[in-house]
């Protein structure tokens, strides 16, 4: 659109300054350098050149400086403006047909090719002026650019030190302790008698040992500091919900009806409920008696794990309060939703419904 509007401008220029009705070659050759300027971007020079006899046969007129203006944008040889500058004031003010002397004739000569430098002077300085800002703007956005990454490298590297010092942490104190509630379980089942004491101590046991495994590969993943994929073996499926299940430490029974097979985030995340969900019973109902259901409803499969009301008073435990709010989020990338709520008789209801 620019470069038509501007061989407009020149075409208009050159009508109402120079052109005639009959046929010359040098209105030709004015028409010509005209119409090259629609391309004076992929042959900057040679347009510039074409755009001369214009200036030589009408003086001052617009072809010419636009195509210097475009040389000046494109090239950086400071000498090549300099000379086309040169070149194109001295067609303006040559006299057509006549020798040097009869330049410097006149005794305004010297104000004569001062005001014919000055519009090639301006359109060369102006086409530099356009170039340099071009490449400022160029060179501001990779300094931007350069900056961005070095802030996400500094902070990628904040986060790698925090996530090992996290790991640390899980390694030295969690594992530990848990390592230790492992052995004083195991040390119990051997040495009592009470059948009740010796079947709770190995449920301690069990659970201590695969809370211990699940433990060591989080603490590989955080020491992966996000350098590649890392396996977050063993991934739990919906086969391991009868050993959770049975291992929960709480009266619980498990109803699976006919279900489709499911992707393996769908079979994490119904693993995940019912382990958050067989938690929560034992933490704060204890005695109360678990059912686990799972069916397929519609378009849909249905997770509810339901619970009686309490029989004795709960132990005080800590507690983060985020594993149904983690739960909750995890239904709601895969499409699903997660409820729960008390149910009339005391005890609490918790459901995970999500799309086949």
């Amino acid at each position: 659109m620019t470069d038509a509007a501007l061989v407009v401008v020149a075409a208009a220029d050159l009508w109402f300054t120079f052109w005639y009705p009959e046929l010359t070659w040098e209105t030709a050759l004015t028409a010509l350098g005209v119409l090259a300027l629609a391309a004076r971007r992929r042959f900057p020079l040679a347009v510039f050149a074409l755009t001369l006899p214009t200036a030589y046969f009408i003086g001052e007129s617009a072809a010419p400086l636009i195509a210097l203006y475009t040389l000046a944008v494109a090239s950086h040889r400071r000498w090549l403006l300099a000379v086309c500058s040169l070149v194109l004031a001295a067609c303006t003010i040559w006299p057509i047909g006549s020798g040097p002397e009869a330049l410097f004739a006149d005794s305004w000569w010297l104000a004569s090719i001062a005001y014919a430098l000055a519009p090639s002077a301006a359109a060369a300085f102006l086409g530099q002026f356009v170039q340099v800002r071009r490449e400022l703007s160029a060179r501001l956005a990779e300094i931007t650019e350069a900056r961005e990454h070095e802030q996400l490298m500094a902070t990628q590297k904040v986060l790698a030190e925090e996530r090992a010092q996290l790991a640390r942490e899980m390694h030295d104190v969690v594992s530990h302790q848990v390592s230790l509630i492992a052995v004083r379980a195991g040390a119990l089942q051997v040495s009592t008698a009470d059948p009740e004491a010796k079947e709770a101590a190995g449920t301690i046991r069990r659970l201590s040992v695969r809370t211990l495994d699940e433990l060591r590969h989080m603490v590989n993943v955080l020491r992966a500091g996000g350098g590649g994929p890392t396996d977050l073996a063993p991934q739990p499926t919906l086969a391991q919900l009868g050993d959770l299940v049975g291992a929960s430490g709480i009266e619980a029974e498990l109803h699976v009806a006919d279900l489709p097979d499911l992707d393996p985030p769908k079979e994490r995340a119904i693993y995940r409920t019912v382990q958050e969900s067989l938690t929560n019973v034992r933490k704060h109902a204890p005695g109360a008696r678990a059912d686990v259901v799972l069916a397929r409803t519609g378009d849909g499969i249905t997770v509810a794990v339901t619970n009686t009301a309490p029989t004795r008073a709960a132990v005080p435990l800590p507690s983060s309060r985020h594993g149904l709010l983690g739960l909750h989020q995890r239904a709601a990338l895969l499409g699903g939703t997660l409820t729960w709520d008390p149910t009339p008789d005391g005890g609490w209801r918790t459901v995970l419904t999500l799309p086949v």
